[in-house]
């Protein structure tokens, strides 16, 4: 199962381009598995000049899917993947010869809201009983955080969307619910589709979901690329906590292109009071290994992978101790 999934992520086409920014010097290719307000440090990190300051520009894609994001960076057509570790461990259990490593851990939590047909003040996630959810796509982290949300819900989920077509289906009448991130969510409320009932990363607690990976051939070569991209994102998580929300927001506006300013303002406010970011990109062990129950919860995992064989924590924590000293 695994080496089929890495063969295939290695000869899939991977992205289609959700932003650039591009300067004189060097630019370091990522591939980001969507583009969402979930990960305004990546992006505050760039506005900011943090980026330049290392000596290099961001080129960003979009992979619509972690298992693209994983086929891009295999392929080549990306120097690091920002995704859910589990295209990582998926990897590895298959088999490749330059295995990506994590290497910085930017969320800790899932940063999905579930949007219904109605308004619900007092959502209860026992009502999802009976019910049709578009979730995610199964093996990715999304969906699987989802399912042990509703570990002890009979819920139907729809699986044969794909990830990044999950709201126009359900735009189109698919469903009773659809988990969105932000701001997609916001902009589909404020447009009168739909209505945000529940987070899905406050219900379901802490677990590493995003994070920065690289084949650990190009992390062996490019050493200061990986640190000054910790770095940088360290900088920015640490100006979140630090910067009025009006400011974050004018700052954010221009890298959702059609997307409001309100919506944006509303998504910051939403992933802040959830707690989204980490402050230390160094993943944690415990958080890794709770990660791994969710995936053998959902039956997509055969053996467990030790922390140390796909997670690296040495720069981040270095970059974090300089950051906060």
């Amino acid at each position: 199962m695994y080496l089929a999934l890495a063969l295939c992520l290695a000869l899939a086409i991977p992205f289609s381009v959700a932003g650039c920014k591009k300067g004189d010097g060097k630019v370091v290719r990522i591939n980001e598995v969507t583009h969402s307000v979930f990960y305004a440090p990546l992006y505050l990190a760039d506005a900011l000049g943090y980026f330049k300051d290392e000596g290099f520009d961001i080129e960003l894609t979009n992979g619509g899917g972690a298992d693209k994001t994983m086929a891009a960076v295999l392929a080549g057509g990306a120097d690091i993947g920002f995704c859910g570790p589990e295209a990582v461990v998926y990897t590895y259990l298959g088999g490749s010869d330059d295995c990506p490593k994590v290497f910085g851990q930017l969320t800790k939590r899932d940063g999905s809201f579930l949007v219904g047909r109605e308004k619900e003040d007092n959502f209860d996630w026992n009502s999802l009983a009976g019910k049709k959810v578009l979730a995610g796509r199964p093996g990715g982290v999304p969906f699987m955080t989802f399912s042990y949300v509703c570990k002890d819900i009979d819920v139907e989920y729809i699986t044969e969307v794909s990830f990044d077509s999950m709201t126009a289906a359900f735009d189109g009448g698919v469903g009773d619910y659809c988990t969105m991130f932000e701001p997609v969510a916001s902009d589909f409320e404020a447009a009168g589709k739909g209505y945000i009932v529940a987070s899905v990363g406050e219900e379901a607690g802490e677990i590493p979901y995003t994070c920065f990976m690289a084949k650990s051939s190009y992390i062996e070569k490019n050493g200061d690329v990986v640190e000054g991209l910790l770095r940088a994102i360290t900088r920015a998580v640490k100006y979140v906590n630090e910067t009025d929300l009006d400011v974050l927001t004018e700052k954010l506006t221009g890298y959702f292109a059609g997307v409001s300013a309100e919506s944006v303002k509303k998504s910051l406010e939403s992933y802040i009071s959830i707690d989204a970011w980490v402050d230390n990109m160094a993943m944690r062990e415990s958080a890794f290994n709770r990660l791994q129950d969710v995936i053998e919860l959902a039956g997509e995992l055969d053996r467990r992978v030790a922390f140390g064989d796909i997670v690296l924590t040495q720069t981040a924590q270095k970059v974090y101790d300089e950051i906060y000293a």
